[in-house]
């Protein structure tokens, strides 16, 4: 097995897991983002590593790159003089991340604002719900802030 980078298997097993439930990955897809997590000096790794590290078949791979790069997790680029394609962790992908959890929370409040606008009574029922789009308001302005200096 030829690999450009050394990973740490415990380390690289606990990102598999953590990553693929994380972003909802299949198995492939999650281990070549837990194997870019080590390329600390951003060598990149080509698509033919990933073929021979994980021993997958080059429509897997391709199938998983084409995954990992749509969700931005990852981004390509092309060194000059060269034609094969270098893959890297986005580096933006915390900031992304956390920008769809913020919106996640807004579309959330959103429909618990219809919901009791179209439900006129008030009832104990209702003080939890207040409670509730208190905390998500709160975490919304604590993310977008510290965003704000990502």
């Amino acid at each position: 097995m030829h690999k450009s980078i050394e990973i740490d298997e415990r380390i690289f097993q606990d990102a598999v897991k953590f990553y693929g439930s994380i972003f909802n990955l299949p198995p492939l897809a999650s281990k070549i983002y837990a194997y870019l997590l080590f390329d600390y000096d951003k060598v990149g790794i080509t698509f033919d590593e990933f073929v021979d590290v994980f021993s997958a078949s080059k429509s897997s791979v391709s199938t998983s790159i084409s995954l990992l790069l749509n969700l931005e997790l990852i981004v390509d680029h092309n060194k000059m003089d060269e034609r094969k394609r270098y893959f890297f962790i986005n580096d933006g992908y915390k900031k992304i991340r956390f920008e769809k959890i913020v919106q996640k929370m807004k579309d959330e409040l959103k429909l618990l604002d219809d919901l009791d606008n179209f439900k006129k009574n008030h009832d104990d029922y209702n003080e939890k719900i207040e409670a509730y789009k208190a905390l998500l308001n709160k975490n919304i302005k604590n993310i977008q802030e510290s965003l704000n200096k990502l």
